[in-house]
């Protein structure tokens, strides 16, 4: 994700199984009512195509579910979880919402800045990472969170996160959710409201 062209394949196609997985989603639909499967198609066709959209993918799915390209476009550029340009192998975007911004995600975010070397909707050059500020991750009581791929970490430090590059970086995975222990969604000092069993 940086200013440079993007160099866009000319041709897209499903794989066989996900022209199978895309019809099984159509056939979902009432007839005539096809283009209700825009968003799970894109996001098989973004999941074919290196986590990102190239145009023909876009024009692919459009010609597919017999409706105007621009009506894919449309919806491709309005939902942020569709990638218009090539992302990293670790997509990192960090939540920067009043919630994660008032438990410090602009630590969070200064600390993947000088961790990688890139700033914000840029990727690394080796095509590791890249980096991206979004909006509500809707996790708020856990904050500060990131999301990478397509997975949730949450209670995060400027220190835990450096920890959780270097892991990405050396290709092992990371443990899900809470980067600090805590079970489910409540205050970090455990429950404040219905404490006793029924």
């Amino acid at each position: 994700m940086s200013n440079a062209a993007v160099k866009q394949p000319a041709n897209f196609v499903f794989t066989s199984a996900n022209f199978d997985l895309a019809e099984k989603i159509i056939a979902k639909y009432p007839a005539g009512r096809q283009a209700s499967a825009v968003i799970p198609l894109l996001d098989i066709a973004q999941r074919q195509n290196d986590n990102w959209l190239p145009q023909a993918a876009m024009d692919y799915v459009a010609d597919l579910l017999q409706m105007p390209r621009i009506a894919v476009y449309e919806v491709a550029t309005f939902y942020t979880m569709f990638n218009l340009q090539p992302v990293g192998k670790n997509f990192v975007q960090v939540c920067t919402t009043t919630p994660c911004w008032l438990r410090g995600s602009a630590d969070i975010m200064n600390t993947c800045k000088h961790k990688l070397g890139i700033g914000n909707e840029e990727t690394t050059a080796d095509g590791k990472f890249t980096l991206k500020e979004v909006e509500c991750l809707g996790a708020c009581v856990n904050a500060p969170m990131a999301q990478i791929n397509d997975d949730f970490y949450e209670d995060l430090t400027p220190e835990l996160m450096t920890k959780m590059l270097d892991t990405l970086a050396s290709g092992k995975k990371l443990d899900v959710g809470s980067q600090t222990g805590r079970r489910g969604s409540c205050a970090q000092n455990g429950p404040t409201s219905l404490k006793e069993k029924a």
